[in-house]
């Protein structure tokens, strides 16, 4: 496992040895990333937290982390849940903890909660008390045990989804009988960018400085190519324990750039595993000192930006014949090209330049293995003439609920007039 580094002088990023233990994300699993900044910064190493403390007190770090560790399955039947949801920005995550009774199977089980909404700008202070639905639930790797997390959405005391809720919309399309009967299948490619705490540059970088060029970067392994492994394992193994549908990851293009990529996912599911594993990502960057970006071109100039990729099929893309509605459904998403846009994350018109394997944010195109391209059809998809498309469009900061949500209204319940489809069909070059 190649170790992390960090260049600035003041900072150095370094492996702890591998615990015998096995518990959730022990080091066992995964070889934990620890800062030291000073001498009077001291770790110690145990199953599954790195707890940091002044060196005056030893005994104080070891007992803090036997509590850390502490498995209560053994001495009661309560759970520890914790009640993820997004905030009033759009993309970030809060979460808090509550203790229920007994251990849960799904999220039917577990009561409504409220939340502070004025803290986190989702509600006026006079009028604050936001409810949270519990939607989806996973195993909490953090905790162990029986305890979860949970993933929420939020309404008002009216029971009214709030202006931030997006997966209340996207359930209601997913749950439409004609999307139904097509079980869209979603593979998002989450991008995401590491930086040094305190001066916000990537990962591996000379602070103020540059790396040499893009090349040896992208699925690169040696300390000189590769800058932050150890979280981008980390959080593999942890999506995996908690039961996110993670099917890989990557190195990416821009040093200190990663990608994961969860899927096939049906319907809502595609958001609610995306999110958890964003969730999980904060918590693991949280632990490593490390500050994660979803900043969809978070370095100016010639270097690639973050994307969220995603790949999209239909019951009908997939049998017999599937390629036609393939361009059917590439028909329509031109049609409402700037409608997708305008949904697919903010920041983006910094990315989408027609460079760095992007296309132009005001031109729509498709094509067979272009990655230039909006719309992308595999080599493979084209050949057996089935399949799916990959949207190459959406940010790293897009609303998951949103764009698989969308695509599956634009191409499945929305119909173009034939005017429109002949003349979209003429100018993208389609015969449908």
């Amino acid at each position: 496992m190649a170790q992390i580094l960090a260049p600035s002088a003041q900072w150095q990023m370094r492996m702890t040895k591998s615990s015998t233990d096995a518990s959730p994300l022990t080091s066992k699993m995964w070889s934990s990333v620890v800062l030291k900044q000073n001498k009077r910064l001291a770790v110690k190493s145990s199953a599954k937290f790195r707890v940091f403390a002044l060196q005056s007190d030893n005994g104080t770090v070891n007992r803090m982390e036997q509590l850390l560790n502490l498995d209560v399955t053994p001495y009661t039947d309560k759970i520890i849940a914790e009640y993820i949801w997004i905030g009033g920005t759009g993309i970030d995550m809060r979460s808090k903890s509550r203790t229920i009774s007994k251990p849960v199977k799904d999220a039917s089980e577990l009561p409504k909660w409220n939340y502070d909404g004025s803290s986190t700008g989702q509600a006026p202070g006079e009028d604050s008390e936001v409810i949270l639905y519990p939607q989806a639930i996973f195993k909490d790797p953090f905790r162990g045990g029986n305890n979860i997390l949970v993933i929420c959405d939020a309404y008002t005391p009216a029971g009214e989804p709030i202006p931030t809720n997006k997966r209340h919309k996207a359930a209601q399309i997913f749950s439409d009988p004609k999307v139904a009967s097509q079980v869209p299948w979603f593979g998002i490619e989450q991008e995401y960018t590491l930086l040094q705490p305190n001066v916000n540059w990537p990962l591996g970088w000379p602070v103020g400085g540059y790396p040499g060029p893009q090349g040896p970067y992208y699925c690169g392994a040696g300390a000189e190519k590769s800058f932050g492994r150890d979280i981008s394992d980390a959080h593999y193994k942890a999506c995996l324990y908690a039961g996110i549908n993670i099917s890989g990851t990557n190195g990416e293009v821009m040093p200190g750039q990663w990608e994961f990529q969860v899927g096939p996912s049906v319907g809502i599911e595609g958001g609610d595993h995306i999110w958890c594993a964003r969730y999980l990502l904060e918590r693991i960057t949280e632990q490593a000192g490390v500050v994660l970006s979803l900043d969809p071109k978070p370095i100016e100039g010639d270097w690639n930006g973050a994307g969220c990729h995603t790949n999209y099929s239909t019951l009908s893309m997939r049998e017999e014949g599937g390629f036609e509605v393939i361009k059917k459904a590439i028909l329509n998403l031109s049609l409402r090209h700037k409608e997708h846009i305008s949904a697919y994350g903010e920041g983006n018109e910094r990315r989408l330049t027609g460079k760095h394997e992007t296309a132009s944010i005001d031109q729509f195109s498709w094509g067979v293995a272009n990655r230039g391209c909006s719309i992308r059809v595999g080599r493979d998809t084209e050949k057996e003439g089935k399949g799916y498309l990959e949207d190459r469009r959406p940010a790293s900061n897009m609303d998951p609920y949103v764009v698989t949500a969308l695509l599956a209204e634009t191409t499945i319940l929305w119909e173009p007039t034939l005017e429109a489809e002949a003349l979209a069909a003429q100018k993208i070059s389609l015969k449908v």
